[in-house]
């Protein structure tokens, strides 16, 4: 999973997450699990736009300032888009949630 900062070069959004998941299923999970954790936060907040979830090889949620790009391996591989925005600084970021077997290794 990689955090790339769009800040600096584009209105698109401030922040693109890309990752990936090994089927459509754990595709459909890492979603609903995203969706779930914002709308149970304090401000409940929704995506404004969700694209791609009925196929799910390349789902995306946009909630305007973060837009979350939930990838099948080989669909993110194609699209590259941490090639594409090559120039934005990222941060790789744990997979593994917090609290979860060997996340503290």
């Amino acid at each position: 999973m990689v955090l790339l900062d769009l800040r600096q070069l584009s209105p698109i959004a401030d922040y693109f997450l890309v990752c990936s998941g090994s089927s459509d299923v754990h595709v459909r999970a890492i979603c609903d699990a995203v969706s779930a954790g914002l709308l149970a936060h304090a401000e409940s907040i929704k995506p404004w736009h969700v694209e791609g979830y009925e196929t799910r090889r390349w789902v995306l949620l946009d909630y305007v300032h973060v837009v979350v790009h939930v990838f099948q391996g080989e669909t993110r591989e194609y699209y590259s888009l941490e090639r594409l925005w090559g120039d934005a600084p990222r941060r790789a970021l744990d997979d593994a949630p917090a609290g979860a077997a060997g996340a503290d290794r």
